[in-house]
């Protein structure tokens, strides 16, 4: 309860109300939680599903909220994390090996559930409704040429769309940063460091072992030691799986997966343990009897020392130097607090630093970079940081996706208009592609008129010197629905028999008029 009032704190700022009703709400939300979490740590216990270590971590490694501006697993990043939710690593690990457990069960019972006719028959219907309609597309690149407009029009029509003539609002500010990268230039790594790192991040300097495996999954081990008997004498996949459909089980094919893909440890044993070409004998899991074929090995690989030692070197470094920037940062909030400038700090604690006139983008009044005391990937971070600073408060140290920033915002200069001389071209593109849209939103128009006066569409269509086409079996489901424009399918499904619409795209316009409607029909129940 205490993580999540934190977190919402942190989410919310000052609009979060620590008020009774919001802690009760939350103390209730928790014990639910806890009650399923002890719900399901009990199954798990009970059916043995054991998490192996390589699961963990691969997990963990592929939060992307560990990444790093490298986009690869950051420990600085992590230990972050886990200082602000109040956790040990021990415990943090310990929380995602139950979760992984937990989710082995939880969707072993998703799996089987039937949803109750009531429920299922109204949401087949909906899904797999369908209708034929004829389409009419009009796109903007396709509109007549509009005539030449004078120069009167394209002043009124730069004024009034100042917003996209406009230049875009500059802040000078001076900005402070205390990064990691930074820092690292500061710390040592020695080589009995990266030694022992190497061996306690094994793992992640190679590829498990991979197998392709198919199994079979029988109820009882004299069913299961025949199936092993005539896979072994050479039987295919297919006799295999008839053979276990008669047997009251099933064979499926696993495809490639890791020793972390089988979830309880004596099918793991026994499924990395058996050869290339072989078939395991009978084993038994919560499940049932499993049988396995090796079909393929694919063996692991790991990259020795000399190979990743700089970037072990490095991302060591960076650890380091995020412990000293969390030390550091509260020496120089103090120091801010105490009415240092950006720039004592900056010099007495090592910051990057400089004073900026930039746009959201960062960039200067001539559309160039300027330059910002951070590496390429932080610099749109920085930039936000900027533009949400506001003006006249004193600068404080906060972390930021940029690392630990400061900002002193010293002037903003408003959105402009630019003088119509400079804009010209612009404005006049401008108003060649609004008048083609507005053209096509005509023509649209004037075939959405006629259908309402009970012209089909592609009659009306051809009377107005245009194509139409005729797309079947359309559904509500974009994937199958993508002969026809995305934003008219749901207009579409709302339209009678017969009845027409027309919707903005994303390139001009679509008039569309159902011709059919094809209801889905309850399907029956499979046997047993």
């Amino acid at each position: 309860m205490r993580r999540e009032m934190q977190r919402l704190a942190r989410q919310l700022g000052s609009q979060f109300e620590n008020d009774p009703r919001i802690r009760r709400a939350i103390a209730e939300q928790a014990v639910d939680q806890l009650v399923l979490d002890r719900v399901l740590r009990a199954e798990t216990e009970r059916l043995k599903v054991a998490v192996p270590d390589s699961a963990v971590r691969g997990f963990v490694f592929g939060i992307q909220g560990f990444r790093g501006l490298d986009g690869q697993f950051s420990q600085a990043v992590f230990q972050n994390f886990l200082r602000s939710n109040d956790l040990s690593e021990a415990r943090f690990l310990d929380l995602i090996r139950a979760d992984l457990a937990r989710q082995q069960v939880a969707m072993a019972v998703r799996s089987g559930v039937a949803a109750p006719d009531a429920l299922a028959d109204p949401l087949l219907r909906w899904l797999e409704e369908q209708r034929d309609v004829t389409l009419v597309t009009l796109p903007n690149a396709q509109a007549p040429e509009p005539a030449a407009p004078d120069e009167a029009q394209l002043r009124r029509f730069h004024e009034n769309n100042a917003d996209r003539f406009s230049s875009p609002e500059y802040r000078e500010a001076t900005v402070a940063v205390l990064t990691a990268d930074l820092l690292s230039r500061e710390v040592e790594v020695t080589e009995a460091e990266v030694a022992a790192a190497y061996d306690a991040r094994r793992g992640q300097f190679g590829a498990p072992e991979r197998r392709r495996l198919a199994q079979a999954l029988l109820p009882d081990e004299a069913k299961a030691q025949a199936i092993s008997a005539a896979w072994t004498g050479g039987a295919d996949f297919e006799a295999i799986a008839a053979q276990a459909k008669a047997a009251g089980g099933e064979a499926v094919e696993l495809g490639e997966v890791e020793r972390a893909g089988l979830p309880v440890p004596e099918l793991a044993e026994a499924a990395f343990a058996a050869p290339e070409g072989t078939v395991t004998a009978p084993v038994q899991s919560p499940f049932g009897w499993h049988v396995f074929k090796v079909e393929k090995v694919e063996p692991g690989q790991e990259k020795p020392l000399a190979e990743v030692h700089d970037q072990l070197k490095r991302d060591l470094a960076q650890e380091k130097a995020a412990d000293i920037a969390f030390e550091r940062a509260n020496k120089i909030e103090d120091a801010l607090a105490g009415g240092a400038t950006l720039a004592e700090v900056a010099k007495q604690f090592g910051l990057g630093l400089a004073t900026i006139r930039a746009d959201a983008a960062g960039l200067d009044p001539e559309g160039k970079p300027v330059a910002l005391p951070v590496i390429e990937a932080a610099r749109a971070p920085l930039m936000k940081a900027v533009f949400a600073a506001e003006r006249g408060t004193a600068p404080r140290l906060q972390e930021t996706e940029a690392g630990f920033v400061a900002i002193e915002i010293k002037d903003i200069t408003p959105p402009a208009l630019r003088p119509f001389e400079t804009v010209e071209p612009a404005v006049r593109a401008a108003w060649e592609a609004d008048a083609k849209r507005r053209a096509q939103e005509t023509r649209a128009a004037g075939l959405l008129a006629a259908t309402k006066e009970g012209k089909p569409l592609a009659e009306a269509a051809a009377a107005a010197g245009l194509g139409s086409r005729e797309v079947g079996a359309v559904r509500r489901d974009p994937q199958q629905g993508a002969a026809v424009p995305p934003k008219l399918l749901a207009p579409l499904f709302e339209l009678k028999l017969h009845e027409t619409t027309m919707v903005q795209t994303r390139d001009g316009f679509a008039v569309a008029q159902v011709q059919a409607i094809t209801l889905a029909t309850r399907r029956p129940m499979p046997p047993g």
